[in-house]
């Protein structure tokens, strides 16, 4: 695998692919540096070296070129979080582009803009991926969030630098942690996996079921288990299609010696509000008209428990409906937890939007060993999938 330490960028322009799809609030001001912050030591290390950056990336969803999508509106942030003068050059191909490029001097950094003004982006058109191509010197892919994308920029650029063409520090983070959890793992290893749904986390269940030791359900898809058992479950969160799934992944379990952990007790409402009213019961005989959304101390307990006990630990997905304050315990719990499995040794990954979100909220981002930058792409790798990002760098 290479990275950035297998490069001298002095005299060369680095072709750096981030992910600097950022939140912005209606004034277009970036609400949330992590993504941008997450790219900063491979933009250093290129500067370091004695080159300069070219910076590429998509910014949501534009349909052709939307000015509300323009990267122009981030230029002041990178520049803050990056600690140097981000020039801009307003597209991402043509003329302007390559006159921009001429005139980068080491030490500099240029800022393309939205590579998805383009469509040829997303279709993963070639000629288009070339034209990026002649940008640069050395492409770097340290775009964790769209590695799962066979986009131009992501994937088949990567084509038209035979050898000098490598991983940015972020992204070999990433592959080196998710590798350590499935592979290099020290045991007990422990999954924790919430949500609201069984069938988004098929496939990551089905790849790690026999590479972990234990695995602990949580949020919304515990009830479609809970029902497939023979428990009531009132209102909740239930895919009625899915409860033979549920049983054949607690048989699967049985068979791997892989132990489930269901929630045992959950706090229970009578509506979907924070002001509805609230008691905790077995979840096994929540009544009609009242839905689980979080689970309750025993629960908290039981789960604590097996991870204290763990050396190796993923979480990947809440516990209960944290947004709501009276049903964010479970899922602060379980953060607490982490927090001192890890202090005491263990590794822990956080991955998946929700998870990360809570991670933020409750303030756990520096008590765990690190926090996926990706969400789809992490549950794509989890669920042992070569990613095309991934891929095209490797080859």
């Amino acid at each position: 695998m290479k990275t950035l330490n297998d490069f001298n960028f002095e005299n060369k322009k680095a072709l750096i692919r981030v992910d600097f799809n950022v939140p912005l609030n209606d004034s277009f001001e970036v609400t949330d540096t992590t993504r941008i912050q997450a790219a900063k030591s491979t933009i250093i290390k290129a500067l370091e070296d004695g080159g300069s950056c070219v910076l590429m990336s998509h910014l949501g969803r534009p349909k052709g070129k939307e000015d509300q999508f323009s990267l122009r509106h981030i230029i002041a942030k990178v520049t803050e979080v990056i600690g140097v003068q981000v020039k801009f050059v307003e597209d991402c191909i043509g003329d302007k582009v390559t006159e921009a490029i001429a005139n980068l001097k080491s030490g500099e950094i240029l800022l393309l803009e939205n590579l998805r003004f383009y469509p040829e982006e997303k279709a993963g058109d070639v000629a288009f991926a070339e034209k990026l191509s002649k940008l640069g010197d050395v492409y770097v892919n340290d775009a964790f969030g769209t590695a799962h994308r066979a986009h131009a920029s992501t994937a088949v650029i990567a084509q038209f630098f035979a050898e000098n063409k490598c991983f940015g520090n972020l992204l070999a983070t990433e592959i080196e942690s998710i590798n350590k959890v499935l592979n290099d793992s020290e045991k007990p290893v422990t999954a924790i996996l919430g949500g609201a749904k069984v069938s988004s986390k098929i496939g990551v269940i089905e790849n790690i079921i026999e590479k972990v030791d234990h695995i602990i359900v949580g949020g919304g898809m515990t009830f479609t288990f809970i029902k497939a058992l023979g428990g009531t479950i009132g209102n909740s969160l239930v895919e009625d299609d899915k409860l033979e799934l549920a049983l054949s992944i607690l048989k699967l379990a049985k068979e791997k010696n892989t132990e489930i952990h269901l929630p045992v007790d959950a706090v229970i409402a009578d509506a979907f509000s924070n002001d509805a009213n609230t008691q905790t019961v077995d979840t096994t005989k929540i009544p009609d008209g009242w839905m689980g959304l979080d689970c309750g101390p025993k629960t908290s307990e039981k789960f604590a428990a097996v991870i204290a006990k763990s050396k190796t630990i993923l979480w990947n997905g809440p516990l209960g409906v944290f947004e709501l304050e009276n049903f964010a315990t479970g899922t602060i719990e379980l953060g607490n937890a982490i927090s001192k499995a890890t202090e005491n040794g263990a590794f822990s990954l956080v991955g998946g939007g929700d998870s990360v979100a809570a991670v933020k909220q409750f303030g756990f981002g520096d008590k765990v060993s690190y926090v996926s930058t990706g969400g789809g792409a992490m549950l794509e790798m989890l669920e042992g999938k070569t990613l095309p990002g991934i891929e095209a760098v490797l080859k």
